[in-house]
Formats: C-alpha cells, structure tokens, sequence
C-alpha cells in the first residue's frame, strides 16, 4: 500500500470498473489523466480468468445446472437466467451483500473487474429526440437537460469502438447508428416483418443491435478483439473479445497509456468533502480482504458503480456541508428510481416453411421499437414500450428403442413446430414514491449500511402490460400464428437489471442532483454517469447511453480541468 498522501493522490478516480466506469478508464487516461479505477470485487483479467470458458458439458460437476442447496440459498440472483455452473462465480451470492426489500426487489449484481460488463446481454440502441423530450411533453418526470443532438456524436464514438452488429432502418425513434454487418432473421422472423410492414407500416420489426463484432475493423484489432463465433457461451466471458466487455476492450486500453492505477478489492465507503474548499478531495475506501480504512485523493471524480450502488455512496457521503448525503441539499438522492417491465411475454406457432429449419444461436433476435405513444399521447397510459420477437424450430428426440435403435432414434431428431415469441420492455415511470435509502441500524461486514429499497410497479404499468397482450395477440393473429398464448411473470422489478435513477439529471438544482454535464449541482467535481443519473428511462437497452453520457462527461471534465475550473 502507497503510504504518503502525495503516493495515494492522481488526477482522476474512477469508482467502478464496469460498463461506464471502464469507458471513464479509458476516456480520462488516454487525455493524459493519471486515473485510479476503484473496484471493490476481485480482478478478473481478459482471457486468462474466464476460468469455464473452454470447459465441455460434461466438465462441469452437476452438467451445468445449479445444485439444489445453492439455488435455496440464492433465492434472489438465481432468478436470472445467466445464474448457472459455467458463470455462477461473476454474481454477488445473496447472503454475502445483503440488502433490505421494503417492497420485492431482486437486485443482481456483479463485484469484479468489468462487474455485470461480462454479463449483460448486449442489446444496443440509441434513444431518440421523442425519448429525450418526452418528460416535457407528458409531464411525468422532470425535463432532460440534454436533448439528442448532444448525446448523437458520443453515441458514434461509443459505436465505433465498441462495435455493433446493425442495419441502417431508418426508424425516427430509433435512430441509425455506426454498424457492422447485421446478424440475419431466420425465415418466419422474416415472414412476420413482411406482415408487419402490410398490416402495420408504423410498427416496423428489425433485426436487433447488438455489441458483437460480426466484422472487426482495426480498432477492434487493435484492442485484441476477433470475431463472433456464435459459441453461445457468452456468459462464461468471451475468450476471443466478439462481444464488448470492460475487460476486454476498455480496462486494456486504459491500461496502455501507462495511465491507470486499477485497485480491485476495494469497498468505496464514501466521497470525502472539504468544506474550505468547497469540494470533493477524494474517496475513502474500505479494503475488502483486510477492512482496512485508506483514503485516496484526486481533483476529479466518476462515480460509475452502478446505479443503486452510486446512490448509496452519495448518501454515505455526509459532512457538516452536506448531512444528508453528497449534493443533497434537495433532499432527492435515493428518489425517482425505475427500471425496465419485463414481465409479460407472449408465445404462438406457426405452421409454414415446415421444409426449413434453424441451427445454433444467434446473440440477438428481432426486435420492435416502440410504437407507442412515440409522438403524441394516444393511450390511456403514459409513455410505451419495444418489444423482442424471435421464431426458431424446435426438435424432438424418440427416445424409444435400445441399443442400436435407440442411438439412431437420438442422433436423427425430428423437427418441431415453428414456435414464435415476444417480450415486453416497458417503460416505467419516475416516481417519488420508488426510492431507495440507508438503514440506519444495519450494517455489511465492511461498515457500510445496509440499502433500504422500496421499488413497485404501479397502474400505469399493468395498463402497458395489458395493451402489449392486446396489440401482440392481434399483430400474431394477422401474422396467421396459431396457439397465441400470453405470460404475467409477475416477477419483482430488478430482474431486468435496469436499474435507473436516485441521482438524476435535470436543469433545475431544485429538482435534480446533475447538471447537463453529469456533474453534482452541489458539487461540481463529482461526475455521475451510469445509470443513476437517468431522468427517465426510455424503452432501449441502457448500456449504450450510459457509455455515450460518459464519453460526454469525460470530454467535458478534462475541458474544464485545463481551464482549471474543476
């Protein structure tokens, strides 16, 4: 450990290593800025710690499900989807970070290097001018203090390093970005887009986009990436870099400026406040192995450990200037959280093209932008929703017969119907009422309060829920599919993974915590760019948005810097 304060002091400290907090890495260290990336879980290092990436089926202990008693203890993470043998080591276990549901929340988290980066299921689109201006316009949230013509440029850089697999649509809420080759639509996916466009010109259905190099250019080879395989083993971490993760492309870059300190390990208890000088100093952290207490100092800070977890240390953050938390002199950290509605889905078949089938997996399928409420309000309900549409043939395997029958039986198995399906991602509204807060009388292992979340859905939600039955079930039956059946998970909000807001952005110190920059009102050397600064939470997958915000903020924060502003 460095002893000296001058030893334990950089120009830039970036809490997170994950979606956003990579992308700061990287932005802030190639600017010449020497930059500590705090990290409270362990080091994962692309490729060498994706330890089942290459493992067979029959390697893993239980064939790659989770044992019984495992999934008892984890009733939580094991909801998602991802949470199985070959990946199970990248999530936060329930019992070792616990929190408080005052209502049902299933908070999935992922402490290491590159946290939920190596996870995500990496769905990219752009939000639009109609998303940005949509609280203004409806009056449900407070009013964005950037529109799309700030955010489009950021969103190319992003594009263009990351990599994304797309087409060229031409869609007014879901804006064109800089694509690689798109990945294909199977046949009937194809079908419903032709159905689609006849009965529903305003509804149309795309292939989805995605953070996966289809093509690499040179700066993908530059950072060491190759091509997707298609292995669907993306969960386990990508050996080959195909899809975008911190690990793989941002956290190596930062590293080869020689400018980026990278301290995993380490639980950031809270920002500390120097009330002479009217500013944020640093950032108090807790070793995770040892509990030892360390402070490290810096003339900026990111604040990128994801949402909820970027909300907690802002109120951890107290001082004389600021009893109740970091820039809350309006009493709003920790308010107007939402997320992503995930709950309903909707299945059916169809009986054409029975002289075709499909093979392996794509990373991605169709996908629907919202169709609704886009440009004036037509529902009862406030804003809407996309939607996911994918149609694959199932097989079936005669497990009839023995010895030599039976083997001819298993390796020729007959196909299925075509079997078509759609999920909703609605749009939730901001509210006062969803927050989250610290308890005041429990604590983790590290000394850090436990987080008192209260997150419900409301009526607007079952309304968006009940049209997207509605709509999808007339839109399949147009399409001619047959055994249309719908699905109300009634899961709790968190297992999107969505998680937004408690730091939000706005023009109005009154009403909102940032600024059009990203930067505190109250505190303007402190940056928040991950999803807590959302105002309001569009329909898109958010990861892409919250790197381009980054990308903006960082720019801006060495700007000023030079300008010795900060």
């Amino acid at each position: 450990m460095a002893n000296s304060k001058q030893d334990r002091t950089y120009d830039a400290i970036v809490i997170g290593s994950g979606m956003s907090g990579g992308w700061a890495a990287k932005d802030l260290t190639e600017k010449g800025l020497k930059t500590l990336v705090l990290e409270r879980g362990q080091n994962v290092k692309h490729p060498e710690d994706y330890t089942t990436t290459n493992m067979y089926p029959w390697e893993f202990k239980h064939r790659g499900e989770m044992p019984k008693k495992v999934t008892d203890e984890n009733p939580i993470v094991s909801r998602c989807y991802a949470f199985n043998e070959d990946a199970a080591h990248f999530f936060v276990k329930d019992t070792e970070h616990p929190y408080v549901q005052k209502k049902p929340f299933d908070w999935i988290r992922g402490y290491q290097v590159g946290g939920k980066s190596l996870l995500w299921a990496r769905q990219t689109q752009r939000w639009s001018k109609y998303d940005f201006e949509g609280p203004a316009r409806d009056g449900f949230a407070v009013e964005w203090p950037i529109g799309y013509e700030d955010i489009a440029p950021w969103y190319s850089k992003v594009e263009k390093f990351v990599g994304i697999s797309g087409n060229e649509d031409g869609i007014p809420q879901l804006p064109d970005g800089e694509f690689l080759p798109p990945m294909d639509l199977t046949c009937v996916e194809k079908y419903f887009k032709e159905q689609m466009a006849e009965h529903y010109p305003d509804r149309p259905m795309i292939i989805g986009r995605c953070a996966h190099l289809t093509e690499p250019q040179p700066i993908h080879l530059e950072q060491g990436r190759g091509k997707c395989l298609h292995r669907n083993l993306c969960q386990r971490g990508c050996p080959f870099g195909a899809y975008f993760s911190s690990n793989s492309s941002t956290l190596p870059w930062a590293a080869k400026t020689g400018n980026m300190t990278l301290r995993p390990n380490s639980v950031v208890h809270s920002i500390i406040y120097d009330e002479d000088e009217g500013r944020a100093t640093g950032v108090r952290v807790i070793d995770a192995e040892t509990k030892e207490s360390i402070e490290f100092y810096s003339r900026i800070i990111f604040v990128n450990a994801s949402a909820l977890n970027s909300t907690m240390i802002l109120l951890n953050s107290t001082s004389n200037r600021f009893p109740n938390g970091l820039g809350n002199d309006n009493g709003l950290l920790g308010k107007y959280v939402a997320f992503h509605n995930y709950r309903a889905t909707i299945s059916a078949e169809y009986e054409g093209y029975m002289d075709r089938t499909t093979s392996g997996r794509r990373p991605n399928g169709g996908y629907i932008p919202r169709f609704r409420n886009v440009f004036s309000q037509e529902t009862d309900f406030l804003r809407g929703y996309a939607a996911g549409f994918s149609a694959s043939r199932s097989s079936h395997q005669d497990t009839n017969g023995v010895g030599k029958s039976l083997k001819e039986n298993l390796l020729n198995p007959e196909p299925g119907p075509w079997r078509v399906g759609s999920h909703m991602m609605g749009e939730t509204i901001p509210k006062e009422s969803n927050y989250v807060e610290l308890n005041p009388d429990e604590q983790d292992e590290w000394g850090m309060p436990l987080l008192n979340v209260s997150v419900d859905y409301d009526e607007n939600d079952e309304k968006m829920i009940d049209d997207f039955f509605e709509q999808l079930t007339e839109m399949y039956t147009k399409a001619g599919f047959n055994n249309i059946r719908t699905n109300d998970s009634e899961q709790a909000p968190g297992l999107d993974i969505h998680e937004m807001g408690g730091v939000r952005m706005g023009k109005d110190p009154q009403t909102s915590l940032l600024n059009e920059w990203n930067q505190l009102h109250e505190c303007e050397n402190v940056f928040v760019t991950d999803g807590a600064c959302m105002t309001s939470t569009g329909t898109q997958n958010p990861s892409l948005t919250y790197m381009a915000l980054t990308a903006r903020a960082a720019d801006y924060a060495v700007k000023e810097l030079k300008k010795q502003n900060l």
